[in-house]
């Protein structure tokens, strides 16, 4: 597991983490004396990294965060070293764009790291060569907040107004809208989570969910764009001043579950088998507060859950982490009345 700081100081750590032993093995092991992450390796960044993705099939990192769009690649050390280094810098076309890049990484052909800030600046860039591979075509130039390879031909983009495009590398002049989402507020935000199918399976038979700052959830089938096939409203707080944490994910390994963060210190498992297009309130299953009774965060406030994903065997686990420097991995329960 690796883990960074975005702090607007120079030294904000990089660390890869041994999970806990009761996380490594694929049965249940009962009580397990060792519960604590540990330090393997770690380095320092100088900038903020405000999104850290992990290259397929390789030991590199690649970071982004401001002041500008560009990336940085991290080698993670060899056995005989407990540093995670530096190696380059991928510089972008419009290097002085304030807003920091997202990004995306695939190992399908080569490792490709997938990047932009806006509609009209998205490129793909082989992170050990630094060549570029394929620049989107957008007369647009709307901020972007989530970023997916769908294969390694397909790429589908997230507007923070929610607009979805799908693009092709094959043919870059082809950028295709998807559904809108609801009519709302200019000062919402959204971002978005796919869901990587079995083996075999069309990637754009996976459902998109799509999150804004207002707690509003839709599904959309990439397959038949033009309508969308649930809308629900979650259960949480009136949104705050930002949306720089809001993140929904898909479980791997369970159907139809995904889970929400970035209100609050919570975390939030919903079941979207039953949802339908009537936008009513969604009852969460399951929800996750370790992280808001751990106690203020460096500034006094509550503690503001950062980032969370699923564990990718283990159906019903998740890992998430705070701005309080905290990183829980916990296990929710099937209602009883659904087991």
């Amino acid at each position: 597991v690796c883990v960074a700081g975005y702090g607007q100081s120079d030294g904000n750590e990089i660390l890869q983490l041994i999970p806990p032993p009761t996380l490594l093995t694929k049965e249940a092991q009962g009580l397990c004396p060792e519960r604590d992450f540990k330090v393997e390796c770690g380095g320092f960044s100088e900038r903020p990294v405000y999104s850290l993705k992990y290259v397929p099939d390789t030991s590199l990192l690649v970071t982004s965060g401001p002041p500008d769009s560009s990336l940085q690649v991290w080698q993670v050390s060899a056995e005989d070293s407990d540093v995670i280094k530096s190696v380059s810098t991928i510089a972008t076309e419009n290097g002085t764009e304030q807003s920091w890049a997202k990004i995306a990484t695939i190992s399908a052909r080569a490792p490709w790291v997938l990047h932009g800030s806006r509609l009209d600046r998205v490129q793909i860039t082989e992170v050990e060569s630094r060549k570029n591979v394929y620049t989107a075509a957008s007369r647009g130039s709307e901020e972007l907040s989530t970023l997916a390879f769908l294969d390694c031909n397909t790429l589908l983009l997230c507007c923070a107004t929610g607009r979805l495009c799908l693009a092709d590398i094959r043919q870059p002049q082809s950028l295709v809208e998807a559904t809108a989402v609801p009519s709302a507020p200019c000062t919402e935000q959204w971002c978005m989570g796919t869901r990587h199918g079995a083996q075999g399976s069309e990637p754009s038979s996976q459902p998109v969910a799509r999150l804004s700052s207002r707690g509003l959830l839709t599904l959309t089938d990439l397959r038949k764009t033009s309508e969308l096939l649930a809308l629900a409203k979650a259960r949480v707080p009136s949104p705050g001043s930002g949306a720089e944490f809001l993140c929904v994910s898909w479980a791997p390994a369970l159907e139809g579950y995904l889970a929400i963060s970035g209100f609050d210190g919570t975390v939030h498992v919903y079941d979207t088998q039953s949802w339908d297009s009537s936008g009513r309130e969604a009852e969460p299953i399951f929800i996750h507060k370790g992280h808001a009774f751990g106690g203020a965060g460096g500034s006094g406030d509550p503690p503001l859950v950062t980032v969370h994903t699923w564990h990718l065997q283990k159906p019903r686990t998740l890992l998430s982490a705070a701005s309080d420097g905290s990183l829980h991995v916990w296990d929710w329960v099937q209602p009883c009345g659904k087991c």
